[in-house]
């Protein structure tokens, strides 16, 4: 499902305005961290997934995705919306009562596009790989993706999985990093530093690239290609480190941890929207 001639960019752009129009209307959300995946979201799913038309469970012959950070759901449901797995309108109803779009990815809601619960950290790994096994044993090649933010990874649960993925060769696994050096209490450094990552990979048994430039989503879709001809499918998983600015897009919330978990006012939106190409025509 995936096309040529998309501008990532408009995309991306468009995602952007419903992620923070998302989290002003009901003055709850993630805007940071959602805002700096945009990119990394929209060039998987408009240009490099594998994807079939509808949503099957199963996804036999299909790459798949897990959230792991579920708490960056803005980001995840207006891709999902602009890509085709539900109705863009059904944004409007993010975080009220009885809606499929709810603060954290659920599965009983049974919206298109979501394939796991997520939110309580560390956990999507482990389920990533699983479904990495399972194709395998399906003589499956098809890929599975997975997103998870830096300050997830002092979740002790990730590296269980990690050496899990090495030892067993899961090498049709692309786990990528959010790298934006922030949570919501602060600097990574600062709560409880990562150290060298990419080494840390590396001695768990991965393969791991680095992309610098983490907030262009034209860039990330080619170097997604390369990744799957150069790393996948040779004995080892593949983590990316995606080095993002939290809050990419908004200049008054780049960078920052503050807009974590903090909704934006009725000026801050009106500024954030001003920043922001409609593309695609607002929900």
């Amino acid at each position: 499902m995936s096309n040529e001639n998309v501008d990532l960019n408009k995309i991306a752009s468009q995602v952007r305005r419903d992620i923070v129009r998302m989290v002003h209307a009901c003055q709850s959300g993630h805007p940071g961290g959602s805002l700096g995946c945009t990119d990394f979201l929209v060039a998987l799913y408009f240009k490099v997934m594998k994807r079939k038309p509808g949503f099957d469970m199963d996804a036999r012959n299909e790459d798949v995705f897990f959230l792991s950070n579920g708490h960056i759901s803005p980001v995840f449901y207006s891709v999902l919306a602009r890509s085709g797995y539900f109705e863009v309108a059904e944004l409007a109803t993010f975080r009220k009562i009885n809606s499929r779009v709810q603060g954290h990815p659920t599965t009983h809601e049974h919206l298109p596009g979501i394939r796991i619960a997520s939110g309580s950290l560390g956990q999507g790994l482990s389920v990533a790989i699983g479904a990495a096994i399972t194709k395998k044993r399906n003589n499956d090649d098809s890929i599975v993706y997975s997103l998870h933010g830096d300050g997830e990874l002092q979740e002790g649960q990730i590296w269980e999985a990690a050496m899990f993925a090495a030892h067993h060769k899961i090498d049709n696994l692309i786990a990528t990093v959010d790298y934006n050096g922030q949570q919501i209490d602060g600097p990574v450094n600062e709560v409880m530093s990562l150290g060298n990552l990419k080494a840390k990979f590396e001695a768990f048994g991965w393969d791991v690239v680095d992309i610098e430039k983490g907030n262009d989503p034209n860039l990330i879709a080619d170097a997604l290609i390369q990744i799957k001809q150069d790393h996948l499918h040779k004995g080892k998983p593949v983590c990316i480190l995606l080095h993002t600015q939290m809050g990419a897009g908004v200049d008054f919330m780049m960078g920052s941890h503050k807009w974590h978990g903090t909704a934006p006012n009725d000026e801050q939106l009106k500024s954030a929207l001003a920043q922001l190409e409609e593309s695609l025509g607002d929900y």
